[in-house]
C-alpha cells in the first residue's frame, strides 16, 4: 500500500491560495511556482501565499523579487525565506519584520518607525522583568511549528518530537486542518490507532474539504481489517477529489479483498490513467491483469464510479 506523502499538485496549491491566472503567472515570474511534476511541500505553499500576500498588498513583482533576494542575504540558513520571515508592505515598501524591528530587505537597515517613548519603556520594562520577546510573531507561529514539525516526521527517532510540534500547532490555531492530519498520520504509524481517528477526524472538522484525512482514516480502517468503512472513506476522499491516484490504488485493493473484482477494475484503470511512471503502476498493472483474466474479456464491469450513490 502506497503511504501517502504530503506534497500538493499546482492544482491543490491554486485551490488552496485561490489564486487567479494573474497572480499565478507573476508567482511563475517569481519562481514561486514551478511545472507540477515534482509537487509543492508545505513550506513552498507557505511561500506562495507569503508572496502573494505581498502582491495583494500592492507590491509589484519586481519589489517582490529585491525584497526576497535580500531576504536570502539577512537569513542566509532560512531554506525558504519567505515561510521563515515575515515580509509586509509598509508605505509601498517590502520590509522585513523581526519582533520589534522593521528592516529594509535590501539594505539591512533598520526601520525607526516606533514612537521612542514607548520603545524606551518597554526596554527598560524587558530588563527589569527579564522578559525577551518572541522572535517569531505569534501570527506565524503555528506555521514555523508545522515547519519543524515537517521536518522531523520522516525521521521515526524524532516522531516523538514531531509529535509534540504538531500538537503546538493545533493548540496555537485548533483549525488547522494539515497539522491535525499530519499529527493522525504520525499516531498511526506509531500504532496509536484511536488517536489517530481522532485526529483525522478533526482535520475534517476544521475543513471538510481534506481528502487526505479521508484517505487516512480509509487507510486505518483498512489496517483494522474494517474492509466496508474503509471503502466508504477512500469513495469520500475521491469524491473530494476525483483525480487522487493513491485513492482509486487503494480503493482497488480493497474492493478487491471484498470479493468486488469489477468495481476494482475500474479503480485499477484509473490509477493506471494518472500514474503510468511509477512502480505503484506495474503493481496495479499485475493487479488489473489478474482481475481481467477472471472476468473475461468483454464482461459488463458495472457502474462503480467515484462518488456514485453509495
Amino acid at each position: 500500500m502506497p503511504r501517502p506523502e504530503r506534497v500538493f499538485t499546482l492544482r491543490e496549491l491554486t485551490r488552496l491560495l485561490r489564486l487567479t491566472p494573474k497572480r499565478a503567472g507573476q508567482l511563475r515570474r517569481l519562481g514561486v511556482l514551478r511545472g507540477d511534476e515534482a509537487g509543492y511541500r508545505f513550506r513552498e505553499l507557505v511561500s506562495a501565499r507569503a508572496a502573494s500576500a505581498l502582491l495583494e498588498g500592492g507590491a509589484t513583482v519586481r519589489q517582490v523579487r529585491e525584497a526576497l533576494d535580500g531576504a536570502r542575504r539577512l537569513a542566509p540558513d532560512a531554506l525558504t525565506p519567505l515561510a521563515e520571515l515575515r515580509l509586509v508592505v509598509q508605505d509601498q515598501k517590502i520590509v522585513v519584520e523581526h519582533g520589534r524591528m522593521r528592516l529594509d530587505p535590501r539594505t539591512g537597515q533598520a526601520l525607526l518607525d516606533f514612537e521612542s517613548g514607548d520603545l524606551e519603556r518597554e526596554t527598560v520594562e524587558s530588563l527589569l522583568m527579564g522578559m525577551v520577546r518572541p522572535l517569531i510573531p505569534p501570527a506565524d507561529a503555528a506555521e514555523i511549528w508545522f515547519a519543524r514539525a515537517s521536518a522531523w516526521d520522516g525521521d521515526p527517532e524524532r516522531w516523538e518530537e514531531a509529535v509534540e510540534a504538531y500538537g503546538r500547532v493545533v493548540d496555537i490555531d485548533p483549525g488547522y486542518a494539515a497539522a491535525w492530519n499530519n499529527l493522525g498520520l504520525l499516531q498511526h504509524r506509531m500504532g496509536r490507532y484511536e488517536r489517530a481517528q481522532a485526529c483525522y477526524r478533526a482535520a475534517l472538522d476544521a475543513d471538510d474539504s481534506c481528502c487526505q484525512a479521508a484517505f487516512n482514516l480509509g487507510s486505518l480502517h483498512e489496517d483494522l481489517s474494517d474492509l466496508p468503512t474503509a471503502i466508504g472513506w477512500y469513495r469520500r476522499a475521491l469524491e473530494m477529489e476525483p483525480d487522487y491516484a493513491d485513492a482509486h490504488f487503494n480503493l482497488a485493493g480493497v474492493l478487491g479483498k471484498a470479493g468486488q473484482p469489477e468495481a476494482a477494475a475500474l479503480h485499477w484503470r484509473r490509477y493506471l490513467e494518472l500514474d503510468l511512471g511509477s512502480p505503484w503502476a506495474r503493481i496495479a498493472r499485475s493487479h488489473l491483469d489478474e482481475v481481467d483474466g477472471v472476468l473475461g474479456d468483454g464482461e459488463d464491469e458495472g457502474d462503480d464510479r467515484p462518488g456514485a450513490g453509495q
